[in-house]
């Protein structure tokens, strides 16, 4: 057993213990209407979504890898990006197996474009440990999900358990969280261990045992349809009569219309002095606002802004600029691991040094700058990225695959590039480049077809001109 402290307890610790007003809890009869209402609405207005078609699956096995695959990508992304993805991921591995026998290449070139790479890996990870070391069976609870398989969080594992496998278990992501804290009126920091206690206490509380996985994609449906952050559709709630956020709004017009009271109201009716879950004093309820005052908005971190100069390095060839282009793998670890991309190195400006290095790096001869294509920024969730982007062309002695680093390296050409595993920013780099390339065409073209007089107008060469003595 473990020894008790005699010191007094922390500022965090008493923060933990901090009275909790009753307001922020669901009744029984809470949980009833609320269960009806929203499971009747989802029954009406759910979506039709690719991977909701795997509920009449009969393999469990197969619907839990389904149900996987499309919560891993619906991670920090949305859902009209991810059909196509999951669309063309299903069909390249139907099965846990299928992908499991994939390699990790192939599975970035799949994923490529859709950001947040190490889900991908992690994803593949996973389906290898579930084949070569839980027989082929995915997991039936959540707790061993969770334990089990790497990247499957709290949430993930919740999401598989209650629609694949049937189990009553709560889940609790962003839309989720903003239902909540809406309904019971919850303004702490979301970010505080508490308050995310609190969201999963109601979670598990509120989910029913026997439609379990549909009760939690309607509350995370009704949350990204209807209960959005910035224009929520009150009028069209169906859990309106269970809203304290609503009621809060409801009763400031009431207040306000009787010129009882023109003052602010607290965000809560009954509230208890220091109550660790409602709006802090820092923070009063705005009533220009109203039910969006709920969840409070965390304050975000400033993101570290970092400048790269990319170098688009092309084989000489013919007038076409049809040439291979250079790519080179990233690392397998850290910020888009694995992924392929253009050599680049952190800085604003390169000189002869660093094109020198960059040619015995790579196995290069005759390295040339032939023009500025351009700058652009990519932001990351946590880091800004500024490319400037420059175009070389070069002729090619390395034939390995690998630079003087031991670096994996290869030559595309523009088609082979484009299906490569390389990330949403070099996309976006090579894009910069074709833009710029159709720039100069176009440029080239004009002058050939045409001479521009003075005065703005055009005029043909007639064949006299050809001959007149220069």
């Amino acid at each position: 057993m473990p020894k008790t402290s005699k010191k007094a307890p922390s500022k965090a610790a008493k923060s933990a213990h901090q009275p909790i007003n009753h307001s922020h809890e669901f009744t029984e009869d809470d949980i009833q209407l609320i269960r009806e209402n929203l499971l009747r609405w989802y029954d009406i207005n759910k979506r039709s979504l690719p991977w909701r078609a795997y509920a009449t699956e009969q393999d469990a096995n197969i619907r839990a890898y389904a149900v996987w695959v499309s919560e891993i990508m619906l991670q920090q992304t949305q859902v009209a990006t991810v059909v196509d993805y999951y669309n063309r991921w299903m069909k390249n591995w139907p099965s846990l197996e299928a992908l499991a026998r994939a390699s990790l290449e192939e599975v970035n070139e799949c994923w490529s474009g859709l950001g947040y790479y190490s889900r991908a890996r992690r994803l593949h990870e996973a389906a290898i440990k579930v084949v070569n070391e839980l027989d082929g069976k995915i997991p039936t609870n959540a707790a061993k999900l969770q334990k089990e398989l790497p990247g499957v969080g709290l949430y993930t594992a919740g999401a598989i358990a209650s629609i694949a496998f049937g189990e009553a278990t709560g889940v609790v992501d962003g839309n989720v969280i903003r239902v909540l804290s809406r309904l019971r009126r919850i303004g702490a920091d979301m970010t505080s261990n508490t308050t995310m206690d609190h969201f999963w206490s109601l979670a598990h509380r509120l989910v029913p045992n026997d439609r379990p996985g549909d009760f939690n994609q309607a509350m995370m449906e009704f949350g990204a349809t209807l209960c959005t952050p910035k224009t929520p559709q009150c009028s069209k709630c169906v859990l309106r009569s269970s809203c304290q956020a609503h009621s809060q709004v409801e009763d400031f017009k009431d207040k306000f219309t009787k010129r009882i009271t023109g003052e602010r109201i607290s965000a809560c009716d009954q509230d208890i002095e220091d109550c660790s879950l409602c709006l802090p004093p820092s923070e009063p309820w705005n009533p220009e606002i109203g039910v969006c005052n709920y969840p409070m908005k965390p304050k975000k971190k400033e993101a570290r802004e970092e400048v790269f100069t990319v170098l688009i390095v092309q084989e000489e060839c013919n007038e076409d600029d049809s040439g291979n282009f250079l790519l080179v793998q990233r690392p397998e670890s850290g910020l888009l691991a694995g992924l392929w991309e253009f050599p680049n190195l952190e800085k604003e400006k390169i000189n002869e040094d660093d094109v020198s290095a960059l040619a015995k790096e790579y196995g290069l001869e005759n390295v040339k700058k032939r023009n500025n294509v351009g700058e652009l920024i990519h932001k990351f969730s946590h880091r800004h990225h500024k490319y400037v982007v420059e175009l070389f062309s070069c002729k090619k002695v390395n034939t390995t695959e690998t630079n003087a680093s031991g670096q994996p390296m290869k030559w595309v050409n523009p088609e082979e590039l484009d299906s490569s595993a390389i990330s949403t920013a070099m996309k976006k780099v090579f894009k910069l480049y074709q833009s710029s390339q159709a720039k100069d065409m176009n440029g080239k073209a004009s002058k050939k077809r045409k001479r521009i007089e003075a005065d703005g107008t055009y005029k043909q060469m007639c064949m006299e001109s050809f001959f007149k003595v220069k």
